[in-house]
């Protein structure tokens, strides 16, 4: 059987789980035939790396996008660039007859959401979007215990999401803080958030109302704290030996992926969490009305002192509490992201007229709650029975993911509640697994 052929776009810190599971363990059925990245030192380490592995691969430059995808003729392309960026990448990619897959989230806004959409229709090449939650096994125990009924009918989601002052703070610190590069992080973020959301209920977004802004990450905090000697990044800070969200950038991996790349474009990777020179929210809240009837409330605080989630289902037979404590990081420092804490993660169901009881919880190891792993193998090694939960998602689920935080943004902006449908036409109906009848008994205590 013939490998798959690959070129990659992008060689960020999370580009790497991609370009590793091609060379290592995925050698056998895929093969990585180029590079490509607009920061030409960043482009040379990870052909350093791929290099030391075996292999020794073209590496192009952004501007020879479309170069690379000629002369290579990969069977697909992956993307792991900058948000903003995505959408140019995706149709040039379909619009030259290849196949890609993207990191989420698929784009930032409206107005590139409907040119991937119509792009694709127009070009009919697959596009994938890579949600690596819906894998980590406790989140697909959700989705399982849902398919099966055991609390009916949902009614109606509570969702609260916690980012602390590690992990949440270098959303402040990165390119992230900027909308025009990621949309916020109702986009950048809550993608996986509002996907799970759909996904776990098997339904589509309404309409959203939501509530939003920055209180915590402002200049105002640092002055209460007493470090008033700050600079614009923590690298040269006469303050970094006192202040807590202090990021040494030079620690490896950062140093040799961020600190000895800036002669090339000049980004700081290692920005003052507290500067006035950003645009994005630290605190939100929303409601979220969706096809099928169900109402969310969600929030998101990004200053927490714990990492994780709480998600309540409230059906017609009970309810589901669901509570995830993940490992704190900072992306590209080497360590695991958002392992999941065993001792913090656990299932509760409430059914109606009978005693709560536990769930044991199904275990997962590795990044973002062991679904790193599982996505990769469904990506270049899928079971050929098929996936019951049906986690793989298209331009249509990416769609849907992105365009809550899309609304949200604009809810924010006008006081408005957004209708969805308002923002992105031609869609479709992503493919979801069928779930339990509104027409199901319920049962009566004896």
């Amino acid at each position: 059987m013939a490998k798959i052929r690959y070129a990659q776009v992008g060689l960020g810190s999370r580009s790497l789980m991609y370009t590793e599971a091609l060379v290592t363990t995925y050698a056998h059925l895929s093969e990585l035939v180029g590079l490509c990245d607009s920061n030409p030192g960043r482009a040379a380490l990870r052909a350093e790396w791929v290099k030391a592995h075996g292999i020794e691969l073209p590496v192009y430059l952004a501007t020879d996008y479309e170069r690379m995808l000629m002369e290579t003729r990969p069977d697909c392309v992956i993307i792991t660039t900058k948000d903003s960026t995505h959408d140019d990448y995706i149709c040039r990619a379909m619009e030259l007859g290849f196949d890609v897959i993207t990191e989420k989230p698929m784009t930032i806004d409206a107005a590139r959401c409907q040119r991937i959409i119509d792009t694709q229709k127009k070009t009919g090449r697959t596009l994938r979007v890579t949600f690596n939650y819906r894998y980590s096994p406790p989140r697909t125990q959700i989705k399982d215990m849902l398919m099966s009924g055991i609390i009916g009918e949902i009614i109606s989601v509570d969702f609260h999401w916690l980012l602390d002052t590690r992990h949440g703070a270098d959303y402040f610190r990165r390119w992230h803080r900027n909308k025009e590069n990621s949309g916020g992080l109702m986009v950048h973020k809550a993608t996986h958030h509002f996907d799970m959301i759909n996904w776990w209920l098997s339904t589509i977004p309404e309409s959203v109302y939501a509530t939003g802004g920055r209180s915590f990450y402002v200049p105002r905090t640092a002055d209460r704290y007493g470090l008033t000697q700050r600079s614009e990044r923590c690298y040269d800070c006469r303050e970094k030996s006192r202040c807590p969200f202090f990021l040494d950038i030079t620690m490896p991996g950062l140093k040799e992926m961020y600190l000895d790349q800036e002669s090339y474009d000049g980004y700081f990777r290692d920005q003052c969490v507290f500067s006035a020179a950003m645009n994005i929210e630290d605190h939100l809240n929303l409601v979220v009305n969706y096809k099928n009837g169900v109402k969310l409330s969600y929030s998101l605080n990004a200053f927490m002192p714990w990492e994780g989630y709480t998600v309540s289902f409230n059906g017609t037979k009970g309810r589901i509490e669901h509570k995830a404590q993940e490992t704190v990081y900072v992306s590209g420092d080497g360590s695991v992201p958002g392992a999941l804490k065993r001792e913090g993660t656990t299932i509760h169901v409430y059914p109606h007229f009978k005693p709560a009881y536990a769930i044991e919880v199904w275990q997962a190891k590795g990044g973002h709650g062991g679904g790193d792993t599982e996505l990769l193998r469904d990506i270049f090694d899928p079971d050929p029975a098929g996936d019951r939960y049906m986690r793989a998602a298209d331009q249509r689920a990416g769609a849907y993911s992105i365009l809550t935080g899309i609304a949200a943004n604009q809810s924010i902006s006008t006081g408005r509640q957004v209708q969805i449908d308002d923002l992105v036409q031609g869609i479709g109906y992503p493919d979801y697994p069928t779930m339990p009848s509104s027409d199901d008994p319920l049962p009566l205590p004896l």
